[in-house]
């Protein structure tokens, strides 16, 4: 027999992951261009990638707790939760960024534009369990 609450959280899950991709690919083509420029001209790519990192997560911030999550819930904690799942997908591309280029010479735009996917990835799956999850009082699990 098939858990009718597991089928729609899947669906749910699936239309999540496709407006995340939508939003994430928006801003992450404009953010990687802006990150080629910036590179081209300035140099220093994890600096750059510090300042754009977290341009991109303000706006993805508002983006994803509207569209993909639709989160309703207080924004202070969610803010607090937010903050922390940024920190560590900034943590995630900057090792990265210092394990490939710094240690194996491979060239930073290639690596970054690897990173930008892991990094996503990454943040969906934490985004949806830890910060925008429904609450616990509610359901007794995160979905």
């Amino acid at each position: 027999m098939i858990n009718e609450p597991y089928i729609m959280s899947s669906k749910k899950t699936l239309r999540q992951f496709f407006i995340y991709a939508l939003i994430g690919v928006l801003t992450n083509v404009l953010g990687y261009a802006i990150y080629l420029i910036l590179t081209y001209f300035w140099g220093a790519p994890k600096l750059t990638m510090t300042a754009l990192y977290f341009a991109g997560a303000s706006i993805g911030f508002i983006a994803n707790r509207r569209f993909t999550f639709r989160h309703d819930g207080r924004i202070g904690v969610t803010g607090i939760r937010y903050l922390l799942a940024q920190v560590a997908g900034y943590l995630l591309n900057l090792v990265l960024l210092l394990l490939f280029v710094d240690w194996f010479d491979f060239p930073h735009q290639i690596v970054q534009a690897i990173a930008i996917v892991v990094v996503a990835i990454f943040l969906f799956f934490v985004l949806r369990v830890f910060v925008f999850a429904p609450s616990f009082a509610v359901t007794g699990v995160v979905r």
